[in-house]
């Protein structure tokens, strides 16, 4: 062991010590968390048909926890107690209400029957008890201890998703911060850009400090309880140590400074975290709300789980970087010599599907960026071009299933569905790819290069599959295990924990097969050092930590730019009605890509989803129509000045050298071709946005028409859904909710101030959610009564079991569409008041005991004694759910509590 500095401990640098390996452990541990209840749902099947016994009415669930022997009395005197209870209502004191109604009749027969209904039930109790205590076997502990394991892996994982997230941002911060790796629009290369990147740091972060500091103040001023002080204190410290790493690099510049540089170029060094950092912070500080910028940064929190598949999926990105998968793959197109506009086309298509299942636009850009520049560049095409195919080879796919983002689209705006959206997104993806391919040939110069025959080219092709083939191979082993194993199919809510498992595998077979994990390295140094399992998975966990730091930074500020520009009204200054459907489409097209051109995609969805959506819905657009002219025009924004995040990212990955390269290449060429990095993705969005804006209203406007068509063609099943579809009729939008200094605190004193006693009745009936331990059970043709009865058993179990984990969409799908809401609530309202009530709890546990399942046909009662338990609030109540099978599959229509 050396502890000097610098050098390494057991093999690893003080660095990796302190953030590869913390970073690693949170990683898989998110991993671990994701398969455990998957493994969990699997878990509870198992003990079903292992402990199961419908003969005697006892299901596993049942077997879970020992039982309690009931309190009750079996064997009361039942003509004692009538006679105890006749003689003391003869004897109470008449009230004046008694007197006013006269005498009620005493009827010991009632009494009698209620004494006896009562004995029955003890009875019941007690029945059950003994059966389940009978059937507690050696092997049931042994099973059960497994089961109940998993799922408090799951169920620790879930309640702390926020604070593992926030960890992991901040070492992975720090980390950034310390290596420079924050996004600019240019990397700092002189002293006077490291001086004034270090200064804008230490004000952005010092603004941060102040901010998180003073909402921790508020709350505990605020007189309720803090949920989770820990939460803000860890966010107090995180900014607190980015001050210092700042303040050490403004008194010490970094040795790698050049000499000379300006202070004017200086300022395009100030990484885009600073720049939104200071603009929000100084706009809040002035209006008098210093604990804006912790609050809105607090909401990466909030949606943690979202924010956790994203590094998820930048870890899955960086793994992918380190296998051979990219270069094997162009080894299929290189025998064809294809033009470079052809074989850039096909490289654009290809990254479409990694792209859309790594989640967002950046991710592929960083995994996979410098490969597709080395090979667009190889084929012969010019700098410029070979750049903005970089930049766009992770902006087409964000329409496919299963992005990220459409998931984050959906889960905020009920008016859609994931599955409208992705049918949308296709005949985007067809429209702006190809358009693409056309202005790249008609700008294509005349090179006359030698083509390859077909008969030379395809068996080059076919022999360069071989190598490819193992590795299909083994993603398919992977996506098939998961779904027969787990039953758990590769989709766009399993895609984060899926995509990393199944690149780790190929990651070993790489190292099993004996050659580099990496084929990216370009010196033989390189190529050696990424030798190896241990070395490849360390590499990609060390890279994946400056992408965290970078990206997840930078989305938490572009949500406090989101609510400066909310509270500064600006939006307000949209009107509500606009008369002409076409006007409102022209205005929100120029408007959602100025966002984009400002902000990150998740921020800019949230600030889009409070804001503006309403009033475009109100306007006549349809809501799936409406984020396709979003997600389009953000595209468009993260490819244009002055930001261009892609094209930043494009910068970070082929390096500052080649950035001067194609500047020398071009500068005596047109101005198309100087700027053709620019220009190219430019106009293939801009020209793809306008059809989308405009050509699709056109499409819902005559889509009667269309219908013919669409069915000779055989795309009924392809056609997007809104195309059946009258617009969305006018709504009034909802004014824009501005935050608060702790949302969940005010929303449970406000409970309390309505009934200290009790929860609100919607925590009764059903409450939060958090993650999915199964979908509701199919049932299969012609099951007999006792299959029935496990089957909704297994339902009512998982259901439980989604509650308590806080998975609001788990939960919700257990219910039918046709479930009777509460009051005169519509379905939205009650889902939106379902999963406010679980989010503001911090762990909600429920617990079902003495159940008993009816069947009679397609539906079932199920009755059982509920145990519930959020925060510091417990009670105890007897429920009946009744459900019915829609689909094969069972389905809570009414849910009563007494």
């Amino acid at each position: 062991m050396q502890s000097s500095a610098g050098k390494k401990w057991f093999g690893r640098t003080p660095s990796e010590w302190l953030s590869s390996l913390p970073i690693f452990s949170l990683l898989l541990l998110t991993l671990i968390i994701g398969t455990g209840e998957m493994v969990h749902g699997q878990l509870l099947r198992l003990g079903e048909r292992m402990f199961g016994d419908p003969e005697n009415q006892v299901q596993y669930f049942l077997l879970r926890a020992d039982p309690s022997a009931p309190t009750c009395e079996a064997n009361p005197d039942i003509d004692a107690l009538v006679a105890k209870q006749v003689a003391d209502a003869e004897s109470a004191p008449k009230s004046d209400l008694d007197l006013l109604f006269g005498d009620v009749a005493i009827d010991p027969n009632e009494i009698r029957a209620s004494l006896e209904a009562a004995r029955d039930q003890c009875r019941e109790r007690f029945a059950v008890y003994e059966r389940v205590s009978k059937a507690i076997t050696p092997e049931v502990e042994v099973f059960r201890e497994i089961e109940t394991g998993f799922f408090g892996i799951f169920k620790f994982g879930t309640e702390n998703r926020p604070l593992i997230l926030l960890i992991m941002v901040a070492i992975a911060a720090i980390s950034t911060t310390k290596h420079f790796h924050h996004i600019s629009l240019r990397p700092p290369r002189t002293k006077k850009d490291f001086q004034v990147y270090s200064l804008a740091m230490l004000g952005a972060n010092l603004l941060m400090t102040i901010s998180a500091s003073y909402y921790l103040k508020l709350q505990y001023d605020s007189g309720v309880a803090v949920e989770n002080p820990l939460i803000s204190i860890i966010a107090i410290a995180l900014f607190a140590a980015l001050s210092f790493i700042s303040l050490k690099d403004v008194l010490k510049i970094p040795a790698q400074a050049e000499e000379g540089g300006s202070y004017g170029m200086g300022l395009l060094s100030i990484p885009l975290y600073a720049f939104m950092a200071l603009n929000a912070g100084i706009n809040f500080f002035m209006d008098d709300y210093v604990a804006g910028l912790a609050i809105y940064f607090g909401q990466i929190t909030e949606l943690s789980s979202i924010f956790l598949n994203l590094a998820l999926y930048l870890w899955a990105g960086m793994l992918l970087k380190q296998t051979r998968v990219v270069s094997l793959f162009m080894d299929i197109l290189r025998p064809w010599k294809l033009p470079p506009e052809v074989f850039t086309y096909i490289v654009l298509l290809a990254a479409a599907v990694p792209t859309a299942y790594t989640g967002a636009s950046g991710v592929f850009v960083i995994a996979a960026g410098a490969i597709v520049y080395r090979e667009v560049l190889a084929v012969g095409a010019r700098r410029h071009f070979a750049l903005a195919a970089t930049a766009m080879s992770g902006s087409l796919g964000v329409v496919l299933r299963p992005c990220l983002l459409i998931v984050v689209i959906a889960a905020l705006n009920k008016e859609v569905t994931t599955s409208e959206l992705y049918g949308w997104g296709l005949f985007v993806f067809i429209l702006t790819s190809t358009i693409f391919m056309i202005i790249a040939l008609l700008k294509a110069e005349g090179r006359v290069t030698e083509r390859a025959k077909a008969k030379e080219a395809l068996p080059q092709s076919l022999r360069a599959l071989v190598p490819v083939s193992p590795y299909i191979l083994i993603m398919l082993l992977v996506v098939y295990g998961y779904e027969y194993l787990l039953d758990t199919k590769l989709d766009e809510f399993t895609a984060p924990v899926m995509l990393p498992v199944i690149m780790l595998f190929v990651i070993i077979f790489d190292k099993l097969r004996g050659g580099p994990t990496k084929v990216g390295g370009d010196t033989p140094a390189e190529k050696k050092k990424n030798q190896g399992l241990e070395m490849a998975v360390r590499s990609a966990t060390t890279e994946t930590i400056g992408h965290i730091g970078a990206l997840i930074m930078l989305m938490a500020l572009s949500i406090s730019v989101g609510g400066m520009i909310e509270r500064s009204g600006l939006m307000s200054v949209v009107p509500a009605e606009m008369g002409s459907i076409w006007m409102a489409l022209t205005i929100f097209m120029f408007m959602m890509v100025f966002i984009g051109m400002v902000m990150d995609p998740f921020g800019a969805v949230i600030l889009v989803s409070a804001t503006v959506a309403p009033i475009a819905y109100s306007n006549g657009i349809h809501p799936v129509h409406f984020w396709m002219i979003v997600i389009t025009a953000f595209e468009l924004g993260y490819l244009s000045p002055p930001v261009a995040l892609n094209q930043l990212l494009a910068r970070q990955v082929v390096g500052e050298a080649e950035m001067d390269k194609a500047a020398e290449e071009t500068k005596h060429k047109p101005f198309y071709y100087r700027y053709e990095r620019w220009l190219l993705p430019v106009y293939t969005l801009f020209i793809g946005l306008l059809i989308v804006t405009y050509g699709g209203q056109t499409l819902i406007n005559n889509s009667d028409n269309l219908k013919p068509v669409s069915h000779f063609l055989g795309l009924d099943q392809l056609r997007p859904a809104v195309l059946d579809q009258s617009p969305t009729p006018a709504v009034e939008p909802a004014p824009a909710a501005e935050p608060v200094a702790d949302p969940a605190a005010m929303d449970s004193a406000a409970d309390a101030m309505l009934d200290p006693a009790a929860p609100a009745a919607d925590d009764l009936l059903g409450g939060e959610t958090a993650a999915a331990p199964a979908a509701p059970v199919a049932v299969p043709a012609g099951p007999s009564p006792a299959q029935l009865q496990v089957e909704v058993t297994e339902v009512v179990s998982n259901w439980a079991a989604a509650w308590s984990a806080r998975d609001v969409e788990g939960y919700l799908s257990f219910y039918s569409a046709n479930f009777e809401l509460p009051g005169a609530q519509s379905r939205a309202q009650w889902e939106s008041q379902r999963r406010a009530r679980i989010a503001s709890k911090s762990s909600i546990e429920v617990d079902i005991s003495n159940l008993n399942v009816q069947i009679n046909g397609e539906e079932a009662t199920a009755e059982f004694d509920q145990a519930y338990k959020a925060d510091k609030y417990s009670d105890n109540v007897r429920k009946t759910l009744r459900l019915k099978k829609e689909d094969g599959r069972w389905k809570i229509v009414t849910e009563q509590a007494s």
